[in-house]
């Protein structure tokens, strides 16, 4: 099932939501697509999508709920990434560009690797 908060999320000049699954990114992202949200709207386990498309996003079927109840259903389906889960680490050994690595794990890189 999609869901959307209302808008209530202020960012460069306007209000925004917050669309996701409770079933997979997969079905997030199709539903995404059909409201014609890009794919860069994608913030690790939501879309954001300005207050204009919030009609449109109930029309093709996300159900209204609030803030709090989308991340109690994205943790309840497993699906929450958090961004403290999503840092930036140190380049590792052998990695010739020097640039860095995303770490997505909770947590600290085992000596060694």
């Amino acid at each position: 099932m999609i869901y959307v908060d209302r808008p209530a999320w202020p960012a460069r000049g306007r209000l925004w939501s917050h669309l996701i699954s409770d079933v997979s990114l997969a079905e997030l992202h199709v539903f995404a697509e059909t409201l014609g949200a890009p794919r860069r709207g994608f913030d690790r386990d939501h879309y954001d999508i300005p207050a204009d498309r919030f009609a449109m996003a109930v029309w093709l079927g996300a159900q209204v709920l609030s803030s709090r109840d989308l991340v109690r259903l994205l943790r309840a389906a497993g699906l929450r990434r958090p961004k403290h889960l999503h840092r930036v680490t140190p380049p590792r050994a052998g990695q010739p560009d020097g640039t860095a690595a995303l770490d997505l794990t909770a947590g600290p890189i085992p000596p060694g690797r």
